[in-house]
């Protein structure tokens, strides 16, 4: 039926594309590291968030590979549980940023993997990213973590993923240090990149903001870093500083000292009119140095 002459034309204003991200301090103790991450969920979703970023290790930061051997979880546990049902009750998106993960090898290896989760608003396990690159690191006097000596490393780059806010690349703390990575999940058609994160504070402060700038940058992508911070336990303090770059590498968010939020709009428009004005994508020269940035496969 034509509408008539003098009815206002039918319009779909699309919902703001606004994404929350979480600054938090865990500790070994599950139950409260869950109330402390479900209190900022419900808090984003109040605000308007459709995606809710946590960080690496929101479930717990043990204090050493035995306890976090002891307290992992299969992705069918009681944790992701209680995280599936509080999606399905706040409507939003939660990209869970760092499980420790009993992966299906758990009884041959008895190692685990560092396993960023995508859940939709139904609650449903969209993505399963396992990290690939594993934090060894000794700086001396300050810093000596191996995370090899308990978690297996991730087997593959996951496609990015269609969710409400754009198109979502997944990747986990150190993985932030490897451009091939960030690359790879722009060619594969990724608008957002996310890099939840346990940053140290001697290489947060020296590292952090410049390299997700510079993924921002090179990517001309958004970039969501959420971030633990403060003191977990005697043995581990994290930098914080969680933070949202747009693709022109502009800082437009970021969390202050302590457990909070930050919120960001992803604006698709204007990451699209920087890839116009840029064209670094179509300017690489595979020829010459081979396949960063081409499809993941």
């Amino acid at each position: 039926t034509p509408i008539p002459p003098h009815s206002p034309p039918a319009m779909s204003v699309p919902p703001r594309a606004v994404v929350a991200v979480a600054q938090v301090t865990s500790t070994p103790d599950k139950e409260h590291n869950w109330l402390q991450c479900s209190a900022l969920v419900r808090e984003a979703a109040g605000r308007g968030a459709r995606v809710v970023f946590l960080p690496e290790g929101f479930d717990f930061i043990g204090t050493g590979p035995e306890q976090s051997l002891r307290l992992a979880e299969p992705l069918h546990g009681h944790t992701l549980g209680r995280y599936q049902h509080l999606a399905r009750e706040c409507d939003v998106w939660l990209s869970l940023g760092g499980f420790h993960e009993r992966g299906p090898d758990w009884d041959t290896t008895g190692r685990i993997y560092n396993c960023h989760v995508l859940l939709d608003n139904s609650g449903a396990v969209v993505a399963t990213y396992r990290k690939t690159h594993l934090f060894d690191v000794e700086l001396p006097g300050s810093v000596s973590l191996r995370e090899s000596s308990f978690t297996n490393p991730g087997p593959a780059i996951v496609p990015p993923v269609d969710t409400p806010v754009g198109k979502l690349g997944l990747a986990v703390c150190y993985d932030l240090r490897f451009p091939e990575l960030a690359l790879a999940l722009r060619g594969a058609g990724a608008q957002i990149l996310a890099y939840p994160s346990a940053f140290t504070v001697p290489t947060g402060a020296a590292h952090w903001e410049v390299l997700l700038r510079a993924r921002a940058i090179e990517c001309q992508s958004y970039v969501v870093a959420a971030a633990q911070t403060g003191r977990h336990h005697e043995g581990r303090v994290s930098f914080g500083h969680a933070l949202v770059a747009d693709p022109w590498g502009t800082v437009v968010a970021q969390c202050h000292e302590g457990p909070g939020l930050c919120f960001a709009d992803i604006d698709l428009e204007f990451l699209e009119r920087v890839r116009r004005d840029i064209p670094v994508q179509g300017h690489r020269r595979r020829d010459l140095y081979g396949c960063p940035g081409a499809p993941a496969s």
